[in-house]
């Protein structure tokens, strides 16, 4: 290991318990969305370390407004975004981001989900995980940087962002579309972890469909038009796309061999008025359809419409609705661009052996960057177990590893000044 780089690793394996204190910190602030709790005060413990670092910061309101249009549920749950930057007069500039909202909790967890614990090696609580323990991590590495003396190779942009767990849109996507960020390259903070480095990850669009009956009373139902039994046909005829899907494989940058996938009923439910002797009027479910790597959103979208449209066929006076909830385009980045083969270097200096790329079939906020910004980035991060349910935790010593690969790239990012 080069000894700029083995400097920075014995300070952060030194500073092991104040990484760990800051991130239970962290995670005794509730950020929970929806509806977007407290965020705020979580934005302010970020800005208070950054500052404390040496960035310049900038705290960024979401328009009300716009949190009405885009989320009336959390209309009344202001979004905050947090901007910090080190200017080093360097050519070309490295962002990281990561989304410091949460999951809701539920069932009986070992310890209280926001009363984080060490135990075993182990950092419990909500959050620990995904994803306020790499953001820590970030962090550490950038005070690991001004600790040691170094001047990075280039400069550094960090971004701790609204809003991941309900699509990002007024968090990452709000940062990057409102062109807040000056950024050549980016790496989200999760995604990635170990000897993985990931390069990007399916899309996905999430429908909503809402059939239209006849109210009738139940003792009579030939009056009406049951739109719930219509719902049940409709999501049966849907099952037909799966011997679609099939025929359709994309082969991972680590070998693996994905399709797409699409779930049915996440969410479904009926309309105002409902009672069990009545013929249901309405009734609703939502689709969740995952987009590989070598399809198009639009394309998929209009599949999904025709297969409902087709089934009308076989469904008498079927009326559906259908709306779209979310929808984005899968992304990837080739791993011999200049971002991966620096990460690639860094990792391998941390971990050993051979760094291996990989691709998600869930999402983070990668694509905003990627698709809606045109920015070269990658995903990594620091992994960890039961990730949005009980329990969730993250390993200690995978916190000061990932700390240690962040320091590393800011640090030497040759590929990045060259490229």
């Amino acid at each position: 290991m080069p000894q700029a780089a083995s400097k920075l690793s014995t300070y952060l394996v030194k500073q092991e318990r104040r990484l760990c204190r800051f991130l239970q910190s962290l995670v005794r602030v509730p950020t929970v969305n929806p509806p977007g709790e407290n965020y705020l005060e979580c934005v302010q413990i970020f800005e208070d370390k950054l500052k404390s670092i040496g960035l310049k910061t900038k705290v960024v309101r979401v328009p009300d407004r716009l949190v009405k249009e885009t989320l009336p549920d959390c209309a009344g749950y202001p979004r905050y975004n947090l901007l910090g930057r080190l200017d080093v007069g360097a050519k070309k500039t490295l962002h990281f981001n990561g989304h410091y909202d949460v999951v809701p909790t539920s069932g009986k967890w070992k310890f209280g989900p926001f009363e984080p614990k060490i135990v075993d090696g182990w950092l419990y609580g909500r959050g620990s995980s995904d994803m306020k323990g790499p953001n820590a991590a970030c962090c550490f590495a950038l005070e690991a940087l001004m600790k040691s003396g170094q001047t990075p190779k280039v400069n550094i942009e960090v971004s701790f962002t609204a809003d991941e767990e309900v699509g990002g849109e007024l968090g990452a996507g709000y940062i990057v579309k409102q062109g807040l960020t000056k950024a050549d390259y980016a790496v989200v903070c999760e995604g990635g972890g170990g000897r993985y480095v990931g390069l990007g990850h399916n899309g996905i669009v999430w429908l909503d469909v809402e059939l239209t009956g006849k109210a009738a009373h139940g003792s009579r139902p030939a009056q009406g038009v049951n739109a719930f039994e219509q719902m049940a046909q409709l999501a049966v005829s849907l099952q037909k796309l799966k011997k679609v899907y099939v025929r359709r494989k994309f082969v991972t940058p680590n070998g693996k061999i994905i399709q797409p996938t699409i779930n049915i009923g996440g969410v479904f439910g009926v309309g105002p008025g409902s009672k069990v002797n009545t013929v249901p009027a309405k009734a609703s479910f939502s689709i969740d359809r995952r987009i590989i790597p070598t399809e198009k959103l639009s394309e998929v979208e209009r599949e999904m419409q025709k297969a409902i449209r087709d089934a009308k066929k076989d469904i008498p006076r079927l009326r559906a609705r259908v709306t779209r909830r979310m929808g984005f385009e899968p992304c990837l980045v080739d791993s011999e661009d200049p971002l991966p083969q620096t990460f690639a270097a860094a990792v391998r200096n941390v971990h050993g052996g051979k760094t291996k790329f990989s691709s998600s079939t869930g999402f983070t906020d990668l694509h905003f960057f990627v698709v809606d910004g045109g920015i070269p980035s990658v995903g990594y991060g620091a992994g960890g177990q039961n990730i949005h349910g009980i329990d969730e935790r993250v390993r200690v010593r995978d916190l000061v590893d990932t700390a240690k690969v962040y320091a590393q790239v800011m640090a030497t990012g040759e590929w990045l000044v060259i490229s």
